[in-house]
C-alpha cells in the first residue's frame, strides 16, 4: 500500500473547533506529527505548540512525534532550508516505517502552513507518497464569530495578507473594496495601526490574538497603541458597508 501523509487542519487553538473529520485523521493514523519551534542551536526548543497542544485532547501522548520546523525563521534561509530538510528527513523515515502519518497543522493546512513545504520535500524523498488534506477552520473565521464581524456580504472580495510580506501589502489591501484580513501582524501592530488609519478603515476594524485560549485577546483595532502583540495576531477590517440590508447583492 502506498505511504500516506495527511495535513489535518486543528483550528485557530480551541480544541471545540477541530472537525469530526479531522479528528477521525488523527485517530486513524500510526503517528501525528506535531511542528515544534526550533531553539538556537537547531534542536527541540521544549515548547508545547497550539498544533500539539489540540491534538492531545484527541490521541494519546505516545502516538505523538515532536518534529523541529524553524518556524519564524525569516533571515536566515540556510538555516531555515536546513531545518524544512530534516523535518521533511524524518517524516519521510515515519513513512516508510508507519505508512500512515497525520501532520496537525493550526488552521488550514492549504493557508500559509508548514504542511505545504513539507509535503514537497517527502513526495520527492517517498515517491509514491499519497498527500492528503482535511480542512480546518481559520483564525479568520473565529475571529469573525468571536467579535461579530462579518467577513463578507453580496460581491464583496475577500482580501488575505500576511503582514510579514510588508505593511506595503496591508496598505495596497486596505485601498480596495472589500474586507481586509491581516495574519501575523503582532511584530508590525504600530505599521497596522498607522494604515487603518491612514486608510480610514479604524472604525469597526478588530483584532484577536489566542483565539479559544485561556489568554485570548479579541479588541477593537481603535485600541492599538503601537505595543507589539503576539506574532500570530489576526486582523479583520471589514468592508465599508452603507448599512442597507443586501445593497452589494
Amino acid at each position: 500500500m502506498s505511504s500516506r501523509l495527511i495535513g489535518v487542519g486543528v483550528g485557530p487553538g480551541d480544541p471545540e473547533l477541530v472537525t469530526v473529520k479531522g479528528v477521525n485523521a488523527l485517530r486513524a493514523a500510526d503517528v501525528v506529527v506535531v511542528p515544534v519551534m526550533a531553539a538556537f542551536d537547531g534542536k527541540d526548543g521544549g515548547e508545547r505548540g497550539r498544533a500539539e497542544a489540540t491534538v492531545l485532547h484527541y490521541v494519546p501522548e505516545e502516538k505523538v512525534v515532536r518534529v523541529v520546523f524553524a518556524l519564524n525563521e525569516r533571515a536566515d534561509r540556510a538555516r531555515r532550508e536546513a531545518a524544512w530538510d530534516a523535518a521533511g528527513e524524518r517524516v519521510a523515515g515515519l513513512l516508510e516505517q508507519h505508512g500512515r502519518v497525520a501532520f496537525a497543522t493550526i488552521g488550514d493546512p492549504n493557508v500559509y502552513s508548514t504542511f505545504t513545504y513539507l509535503a514537497q520535500t517527502v513526495a520527492a524523498l517517498v515517491p509514491g507518497t499519497v498527500v492528503e488534506t482535511v480542512p480546518g477552520i481559520t483564525a479568520m473565521q473565529d475571529l469573525a464569530a468571536r467579535s461579530g464581524a462579518v467577513l463578507t456580504e453580496g460581491t464583496e472580495p475577500l482580501t488575505l495578507v500576511p503582514v510579514t510580506a510588508g505593511a506595503a501589502v496591508l496598505k495596497e489591501a486596505l485601498s480596495g473594496p472589500g474586507t481586509v484580513v491581516a495574519y501575523k501582524f503582532g511584530r508590525q501592530a504600530r505599521e497596522v495601526a498607522e494604515a487603518l488609519r491612514d486608510s480610514g478603515r479604524i472604525d469597526g476594524a478588530v483584532w484577536g490574538s489566542a483565539l479559544g485560549l485561556p489568554e485570548e485577546s479579541v479588541r477593537p483595532a481603535a485600541d492599538l497603541d503601537g505595543a507589539p502583540l503576539p506574532y500570530l495576531s489576526t486582523l479583520i477590517a471589514p468592508a465599508r458597508r452603507d448599512g442597507g440590508r443586501g445593497g452589494k447583492l
